[in-house]
């Protein structure tokens, strides 16, 4: 009888893999968290992400000239203002996502208000403030289509939320020719005012809407191989005062929506790896038994379906490493609107320090 079964740990391929949360402005810190990384010499098999965190991954995946640190570091600058940027930190992050809601970011966002349409003034009737069409044009600036269907790179998938069946819709390089529609799609905040994305008849929000930390969607799209998962968390899981206002309240109720929740998904992997080992070893065992042809004849058709079962799925995530950023004592619901210049830098060079003691407890 010919053994379907050829899944054996010791000989299962294995990818590292980067996983980026959407945070708006904070996504700069992820730039500054990849080049601690990139410092070190971590090649990543694949990178995911969300909103932000989506167009962090492409630039990694496809980075025009081949440099994917300055890329990012060039890009998150291209996104900034500078008129706020003289401002003590406690007051430039209300005054700078004020600037932002009123101007948008050219390179960015673009307020309807601005617009040349006659009729955009009736901007309270519509389901959005700010276009993304300059965001659009800006990723195209810094990264190559093409690179991100070559298998010598990293593998790409950045995930979004159809609006109207309220399910993920996930693009990925291995299967998809992804362009800056696709990149952009995870990156219609509604919360924000942010516009969906209409993209070949459905209709695209923010990939955070349903997960800001798109782990599992990793294991869904490459279900076999075991994994080194690398995740930067941008929001905190802890707050140790409570708010004492009624933004202080929004603020904290986002940042435990979109912090990361992955140890679910940790946990499942190590829960099925072990049901599926058990199923193995049962299946090895009758296999060798010495079975009459009519058992024979019943273990053929079951063969199939323990192949797909086994054998085609029970990816392990062998080992996790978060890099965390860390809040201050200030708590801004608005924060990830803050696109001045100071703190885009602080914040790349935040992420850059952080990842530096997170590897230094790994060596």
């Amino acid at each position: 009888m010919q053994k379907l079964s050829t899944r054996d740990d010791k000989n299962l391929s294995f990818e590292t893999v980067l996983v980026f949360q959407g945070g708006g402005s904070l996504g700069a810190y992820e730039a500054g968290v990849y080049k601690t990384f990139d410092k070190h010499g971590i090649k990543f098999d694949i990178v995911a992400g969300t909103s932000m965190g989506g167009i962090n991954a492409a630039i990694i995946a496809g980075s025009k000239n081949d440099e994917p640190v300055k890329s990012l570091e060039d890009f998150w600058l291209n996104l900034t203002e500078t008129a706020t940027s003289f401002l003590p930190q406690d007051k430039r992050a209300q005054l700078s996502s004020m600037y932002v809601s009123i101007w948008g970011t050219p390179n960015a966002f673009q307020p309807i208000w601005f617009m040349p349409n006659l009729f955009n003034f009736l901007y309270y009737n519509r389901p959005y403030f700010y276009d993304v069409e300059p965001l659009k044009k800006t990723i195209g600036d810094y990264v190559d289509f093409d690179k991100l269907k070559n298998p010598d790179g990293p593998r790409l998938i950045i995930t979004s939320t159809d609006i109207q069946n309220g399910k993920p819709s996930i693009f990925d390089s291995k299967y998809d020719k992804i362009n800056a529609t696709h990149i952009v799609a995870g990156c219609g905040y509604p919360f924000y005012g942010i516009a969906w994305t209409e993209l070949s008849g459905k209709y695209l929000w923010d990939g955070s809407l349903l997960s800001n930390t798109p782990l599992a969607e990793v294991i869904n799209a490459s279900p076999v191989c075991d994994k080194k998962v690398y995740v930067v968390d941008l929001f905190p899981h802890a707050q140790e005062s409570l708010p004492k206002n009624m933004m202080e309240s929004w603020h904290r109720a986002r940042d435990i929506m979109d912090s990361d929740k992955t140890e679910h998904s940790v946990r499942m992997s190590r829960i099925i790896s072990r049901y599926l080992s058990l199923i193995k070893n049962m299946h090895d065992f009758i296999e060798s038994s010495n079975l009459d042809e009519k058992a024979k004849k019943e273990f053929e058709k079951i063969e199939s379906e323990y192949n797909k079962l086994a054998c085609q799925r029970g990816a392990i995530i062998r080992e996790i490493i978060r890099v965390k950023r860390q809040e201050g004592d200030s708590h801004f619901l608005f924060e990830n609107a803050d696109f001045s210049l100071a703190t885009i830098k602080q914040l790349i060079g935040d992420g850059e320090r952080d990842a530096e003691k997170v590897l230094a407890t790994k060596s």
